[in-house]
């Protein structure tokens, strides 16, 4: 079967060699085998996103000489796609109001680390119905969270395969009861890229290793909503001379700088890792 891989940058900034690398690989793995290689905008963060942002990226990915097939998705023009699937889920009874702020979870004395720092500890799991809604009736700012031991009862045990590791069984419980909606965005990271990739015929998923645990939380809401779960292939993180990971905020060089100091595309692959 022909791949059908994809690029799914956030436009909260300019991308830089790290994306140009996560968008190569996912390219060329396309391209070489005949498959689709579809670009993605996953602007659901409406307060960080701008429009200045999402056309570049689609100016620096031509700039390298990338092409992708068919529209591009924008997670905003498909809001009502992630409040189905939220809607199955409450259906489901796997999800729950919680009203702990991040500073309350940090705080947290009983709160465990996970590989994405402190877990959720279930304060408000088990909160009466009757109380929770009193909550959200009275304005009490709430997000809502994903029962991941219910879930994992309903669905039982899962697996997916990963190129480099082979088939790994999801453990789902080491990030905790994720936050699936919040007042403010009406649909998490998690919940979205899981819809966009079963709604986009994704076959094999390309990104960064360090976003291996969250595919095993991917693998428990494809069970939960009846996806497909796609092939994965978790790539190494580029990073700079002192051996930090590129990152926007911590000011990696973006490909629009290069470009405008006088690096060519062929250059910027080389340093990006893709002489080819």
């Amino acid at each position: 079967m022909q791949p059908v891989t994809r690029f799914a940058p956030s436009p909260t900034g300019y991308l830089h060699l790290g994306h140009a690398y996560s968008a190569l690989d996912a390219w060329s793995r396309a391209r070489s085998a005949g498959g689709r290689f579809l670009l993605r905008i996953e602007d659901i963060d409406r307060t960080r996103c701008r429009p200045e942002y999402e056309a570049a990226v689609l100016e620096d990915l031509s700039w390298l000489g990338l092409d992708w097939d068919g529209k591009v998705r924008r997670q905003s023009d498909h809001f009502d796609d992630y409040r189905e699937a939220l809607a199955h889920l409450q259906a489901m009874d796997v999800i729950y109001p919680c009203f702990c702020s991040r500073k309350d979870i940090a705080a947290a004395q009983s709160a465990p680390h996970g590989p994405d720092g402190p877990v959720y500890p279930g304060a408000c799991r088990d909160l009466p119905k009757e109380i929770a809604a009193k909550k959200q009736a009275s304005g009490i700012p709430f997000a809502l969270r994903l029962d991941v031991a219910k879930a994992r009862a309903l669905c039982g045990p899962l697996y997916f395969d990963e190129e480099s590791l082979g088939t790994i069984a999801a453990v789902p419980e080491q990030l905790g009861d994720i936050v699936l909606a919040r007042r403010e965005t009406p649909c998490s990271y998690h919940l979205c890229v899981t819809i966009d990739d079963a709604l986009q015929g994704v076959t094999l998923v390309t990104r960064a290793e360090d976003l291996l645990p969250a595919t095993h939380i991917h693998r428990l809401l494809q069970a939960l909503l009846g996806l497909p779960a796609p092939n994965y292939a978790h790539h190494k993180l580029l990073k700079d001379a002192h051996g930090q990971r590129l990152a926007k905020r911590a000011g990696a060089p973006s490909l629009r700088s290069l470009r405008q100091s006088g690096v060519s595309p062929a250059e910027t692959r080389i340093m990006a890792g893709f002489p080819g």
